[in-house]
C-alpha cells in the first residue's frame, strides 16, 4: 500500500504503513514523535507459517518480517465528509502469526460501504510479544502495543477523517481475546466506545504467571543464548520447540505457548470480574457454528468442542458484561459453504467481513461457493457490523448466515 493512492473501484484512500510506535526488543512501546522523519518499513512481526493455512489458504501477499513492525494502515472514503466512525481491527493468529497489513484485512470495502475509517493494526507476536522471563521480558508487550495503537488513533485519526470519540475496536480469535482484555484494562479506558469479539476462545484468554514463567525458562534454555541479542531465526526456532513442549506436557492443542499473562502489566488479575471500565460499552460477540472443525483431534466431536470452547464461555462472558452495565448483543454464523468439509468453521466470516475476494480466492474453507454468493452474504454481514459500529444496535443476521436462535445474556 502507498500513501494517498485512490482505488476507483472502492472509492477509498489507503494510507500506510504508518509507524504508530517504536520499541526495543522486550521493551514497552514508545509513541513516535511527530517530527520523526523516518518512513515506516512495512515490516510485520517475525512469525512462523499459520497453523490454519489448510483452511484459510496461504496469504496472497508477502511482507518483510522484522522487529520494526508496530505499523498500521488506514482506509477512508475519498469523498469529503465530516468526522466518520472509526473501526480498529486486531487480527487473529494465535498470538503467533498474522498481520493487520495483510491483504486479507484491507479495510477498503468496509470504508466505502459504511462511510467509515478502518484502521488495521500490527502488534508484536510470539515470544517477542508475550515472553515472561525475569530480567528479560515483563510479558504482555503485544497488549501494550495495542493500547499504544489506540492512543495513536485518538491523537491522529481526525487528520484522516475519523472521529476519535466514535471508535469501535474489533478482533477475531486472538484478536477477539485482545479486545476482551482491552475492555478491562485501565490503560485502555476511554480509547473506544464499542467492541466486537469474533470467535474469541475465552477459555484460553490468559495464563497464570507461574506457568508462563516456566515456559519462559524452557524457551531460554532451548534458545541457549541471551534472548535480548539472539538472531530472529533462533528466536523462532526456540519458540517452535517451546510450543511442541507445551503441547506434550499440557495437552491443550489450541493453546499457543505465548499468550497474555494474568495480572501482569495491563492484563486483568485472575478471576477479576469486568469492572467499571465496561459500563456503558456497546459489545457484540459471537462465534461460528463449526469453529472447532479446524482444531479438533482424533475422536473429538467438533459440535461439542465448539460449544465448550466458544459458545459457553462467550455466553457466560456476555452475561457478566451485561451485569456490569455493558449493552450486549450476540450473533452466530451458521453458513456452511458448498464443497467444504469444514462447515461454518473458524475464520469463515473474515472474507465476508472484509470483502477482499481476490485475497481469499484460494481459501479451502470457502469450498466451491461462487464469488457472487459470497459477495451477497458479505454485504449482509458488513451491513450488520457497520450498523453496530454506527449506532450500537444489532439485528439478528438473516439465514443462511444464521439459521436458528442465538443465546443472549439473561
Amino acid at each position: 500500500m502507498t500513501d494517498d493512492t485512490m482505488t476507483a473501484r472502492t472509492e477509498v484512500v489507503r494510507t500506510g504503513p504508518i509507524r504508530y510506535a517504536t520499541a526495543e526488543r522486550f521493551a514497552r512501546p514508545r509513541p513516535v514523535p511527530d517530527d520523526d522523519p523516518r518512513p515506516a518499513t512495512g515490516e510485520i512481526g517475525p512469525q512462523p507459517p499459520s497453523r490454519l493455512d489448510f483452511a484459510m489458504g496461504p496469504p496472497s501477499d508477502t511482507h518483510p518480517q522484522g522487529e520494526d513492525c508496530l505499523n498500521l494502515s488506514i482506509a477512508t472514503p475519498a469523498r469529503d465528509a465530516g468526522a466518520r466512525p472509526v473501526l480498529v481491527w486486531l487480527h487473529g493468529g494465535g498470538f503467533s502469526s498474522g498481520a493487520g497489513l495483510m491483504d486479507w484485512y484491507d479495510g477498503g470495502v468496509l470504508a466505502a460501504e459504511g462511510d467509515v475509517v478502518v484502521v488495521s493494526v500490527n502488534y508484536r507476536l510470539g515470544a517477542l510479544g508475550y515472553l515472561l522471563l525475569d530480567g528479560v521480558s515483563e510479558g504482555n508487550l503485544g497488549l501494550y502495543d495495542q493500547v499504544e495503537a489506540l492512543r495513536w488513533v485518538q491523537t491522529h485519526i481526525a487528520a484522516y477523517g475519523g472521529d476519535p470519540s466514535d471508535v469501535t475496536v474489533l478482533g477475531q480469535s486472538a484478536g477477539g481475546i485482545s479486545v476482551r482484555l482491552l475492555m478491562e484494562m485501565p490503560e485502555a479506558c476511554g480509547l473506544f466506545r464499542r467492541a466486537i469479539l469474533q470467535s474469541a476462545p475465552l477459555e484460553i484468554t490468559a495464563r497464570p504467571a507461574e506457568e508462563s514463567q516456566a515456559l519462559g525458562r524452557y524457551f531460554a534454555d532451548t534458545l541457549g543464548t541471551d534472548p535480548r541479542t539472539a538472531a530472529i531465526t533462533d528466536i523462532l526456532a526456540a519458540q517452535g520447540e517451546t510450543a511442541r513442549f507445551h503441547l506434550r506436557t499440557a495437552g491443550r492443542r489450541m493453546e499457543p505457548a505465548f499468550i497474555p499473562v494474568e495480572g501482569v502489566g495491563p492484563a486483568p488479575a485472575p478471576g477479576a470480574p469486568p469492572g467499571e471500565s465496561v459500563r456503558g460499552l456497546d459489545v457484540l460477540y459471537g462465534w461460528n457454528a463449526d469453529d472447532m472443525t479446524v482444531f479438533v483431534g482424533e475422536g473429538e466431536d467438533p459440535a461439542v468442542r465448539t460449544r465448550e470452547v466458544y459458545e459457553e464461555p462467550l455466553t457466560r462472558y456476555g452475561e457478566r458484561l451485561a451485569r456490569a452495565g455493558a449493552r450486549v448483543h450476540a450473533y452466530r454464523v451458521d453458513w456452511r459453504p458448498a464443497g467444504s468439509p469444514l462447515g461454518a468453521t473458524h475464520c469463515l466470516e473474515l472474507p465476508l467481513l472484509f470483502g477482499t475476494h481476490d485475497a481469499w480466492r484460494s481459501a479451502p474453507m470457502l469450498g466451491t461457493t461462487p464469488r457472487e454468493e459470497t459477495e451477497v452474504l458479505g454485504s449482509t454481514l458488513r451491513s450488520a457490523w457497520l450498523a453496530f459500529a454506527r449506532t450500537g444496535t444489532f439485528a439478528t443476521l438473516p439465514a443462511p448466515l444464521t439459521e436458528g436462535p442465538v443465546p443472549l445474556p439473561s
